[in-house]
């Protein structure tokens, strides 16, 4: 007769396992993902309810940083990304109590699964003073299905980092933030600029205006935003938008200055054209500040005075500009040519901004770019249309001539987008050289990384690379030093429109 097999416990047939994307906890959002346990149902498979979770908070740095955790059940493959953050687990359904934060904690319940995978994800919310200097851990230890034992699930991962939320969809009004910049003033200040775009995430021309955010403790508070540059909104000039921010401390005197693009009407990257009037091209736009970004000037318009008026467009970085050794200021800048080829340049001022020049650029189809001072030349890191990675040259005489570097196209891949660059002074130890940007060689935009360089750029080991947020995003970053040991970053996140993280530098960086 034909053997009886007893058939396996219905928990037998689930995959179950753990997950914990790399994302940033951010104060200000009422579900921060720590951490998932995945359970997959094959397709035709009946599975009981799921009934119990359990994870550990190990690691840690202070559980009095979390208000409140909560368990959400959701079918979705990342229902924490591209969306406004606190509403991203709207669907989701709440799997036990919320709970007050414990190193061990047992999350009881009664969710049936469907085929497929679903993601029981444990999330926070964090109280308004949680320090931006700690780390919040969250391990899932054990799943339980009805009428069966508990499934183990030894996994440990890195603890997530607490930023701010510093600006976000619906903040005072503004659909929209996108193009950040920051820069420490000499009191150390920090000073972040970015495109208010009130009607949505549409590119000038459009209703943009440029917004400022002061923090005077390293980034852990910030001030509420003021608007800075505001050139009109008349709806017959496509209401007067100016974006695209850079900002600039001049070290020798403590002037911050801001400069931006101004586009009368359709005079942005498709609409601007040869000519200096705003009725023709884009307009460069600059204020500045003399009381550490309390107040800033009238807006100051350069065009007629740097542009080639053979060329269709002349902007800046954006991001931020550096003050060199010598005492002059440095944005990076870009241009198309009068066949509308963009290149990446430079925007010099060897008196303090009273006057400004625009050299020629090293290389054609590159646009936003930052720079860094080496050994008395300029390095211009530039976004390459040619996708793949970043575009490297150098020059001794402030652009006058150019040399490619040997990291070129080579060192730092990048999915054509923004990035930031960044030089970082030591004591007893050769300058460090930090550099962010979505570290993908193709579109989407995602993994938004930190990397660093003790050799001036001329490698950046995968050792010393930093992962701050693994979602999909705009991409855009800017680095500061807040402190030899520390840098600040801001950037577009996957969490929300520009989230502020705080990044302790680690000492073996040498």
């Amino acid at each position: 007769p034909q053997a009886c097999q007893q058939e396996p416990p219905r928990a037998s047939r689930l995959l179950v396992t753990a997950e914990a994307p790399q994302l940033p906890c951010l104060i200000e959002l009422d579900r921060n993902p720590l951490c998932a346990w995945a359970v997959e149902v094959p397709a035709g498979a009946a599975a009981e309810p799921v009934q119990e979770l359990r994870v550990s908070l190990a690691g840690t740095t202070d559980l009095e940083d979390i208000a409140e955790l909560s368990v959400l059940a959701s079918t979705s493959q990342e229902p924490w990304s591209h969306g406004a953050p606190n509403a991203a687990f709207g669907e989701a359904l709440p799997f036990g109590e919320p709970q007050e934060p414990a190193e061990e904690l047992v999350y009881r319940g009664d969710h049936r699964l469907a085929p497929g995978v679903t993601r029981f994800w444990l999330t926070a919310r964090l109280r308004p003073g949680a320090d931006l200097n700690h780390r919040i851990a969250a391990h899932p230890r054990s799943l339980r299905i009805a009428g069966a034992d508990p499934l183990p699930l030894d996994r440990t991962f890195e603890p997530r980092r607490i930023g701010r939320a510093l600006r976000n969809a619906g903040d005072d009004g503004s659909a929209a933030y996108r193009i950040p910049g920051l820069a420490t003033t000499n009191a150390g200040t920090l000073i972040a600029v970015y495109d208010i775009r009130h009607a949505g995430w549409g590119d000038l021309p459009g209703d943009i205006d440029v917004g400022m955010s002061r923090s005077i403790d390293g980034g852990q508070t910030w001030e509420p935003m003021a608007t800075i540059l505001d050139m009109g909104a008349d709806p017959g000039a496509h209401m007067d938008g100016v974006g695209d921010p850079a900002v600039l401390v001049d070290r020798s005197n403590g002037r911050i200055w801001v400069v931006s693009t101004w586009s009368h009407g359709n005079r942005a990257w498709r609409g601007s054209g040869p000519g200096l009037s705003p009725e023709e091209t884009g307009q460069l736009v600059m204020v500045y500040s003399d009381d550490d970004g309390q107040t800033w000037s009238a807006p100051r318009n350069l065009t007629a005075a740097v542009k080639n008026p053979a060329w269709c467009y002349l902007l800046q970085g954006p991001g931020r500009g550096i003050t060199m050794a010598d005492g002059t200021l440095v944005f990076a800048a870009q241009y198309q040519d009068a066949e509308r080829m963009p290149h990446a340049t430079l925007l010099v001022s060897r008196d303090h901004g009273d006057t400004w020049t625009v050299p020629n650029g090293p290389r054609p189809n590159t646009t936003e770019a930052q720079v860094v001072e080496i050994d008395g030349a300029l390095m211009l890191n530039m976004r390459d249309n040619r996708g793949g990675s970043r575009a490297v040259f150098t020059s001794p005489d402030l652009g006058k001539t150019w040399s490619e570097h040997p990291s070129s196209r080579s060192a730092l891949v990048e999915p054509v987008c923004m990035a930031s660059l960044l030089r970082v002074e030591r004591r007893d130890r050769p300058p460090l050289l930090l550099f962010s940007n979505p570290a993908v060689p193709a579109a989407p935009r995602r993994h938004i990384t930190l990397k660093a360089s003790v050799d001036l750029g001329a490698s950046w080991p995968a050792p010393w690379h930093i992962l701050l947020d693994e979602g999909q995003s705009a991409g855009y970053s800017c680095l500061t030093v807040i402190d030899e040991n520390t840098a600040g970053v801001l950037f577009e996140g996957s969490r929300s429109h520009l989230t502020f993280l705080r990044v302790p530098l680690p000492a073996d960086w040498r």
